[in-house]
């Protein structure tokens, strides 16, 4: 089984985010809701997959995504956008993240991008 952190400052987006996951059979192993409790989250955890949001406190995206990879450089991230966000997407694609969704989104598209990380 395929395991999961999901990175959002928002309570409400972790659940929901969450609830996807495991009706599609993926174990959620570990939440975040800045940037530097994931890094930590991500160090102790190391799961299959995480999906990250771009605009949070303390540590955003971007900069939790480049410190990530220097701890794993073949970690999964899926880059969770608000629209309005492409140029930061760009960034993250650039610096490594492996693919990118933009809210609201459907566990369908949620689904369809998580497979295309493997």
């Amino acid at each position: 089984m395929k395991t999961v952190m999901i990175v959002d400052d928002a309570l409400f987006m972790r659940k929901t985010i969450k609830k996807m996951f495991e009706r599609a059979g993926y174990e959620v192993i570990a939440e975040a809701e800045n940037g530097k409790e994931a890094l930590e989250k991500f160090k102790e955890s190391q799961p299959d997959i995480i999906t990250m949001d771009i605009a949070m406190p303390v540590m955003d995206g971007l900069l939790s995504l480049k410190e990530i990879l220097k701890v794993d450089e073949d970690a999964n991230i899926l880059m969770v956008s608000a629209i309005g966000q492409e140029e930061l997407v760009g960034e993250a694609l650039a610096n490594g993240a492996k693919g990118f969704i933009v809210k609201p989104f459907t566990e369908e598209l949620l689904m369809s991008a998580v497979e295309q990380l493997f």
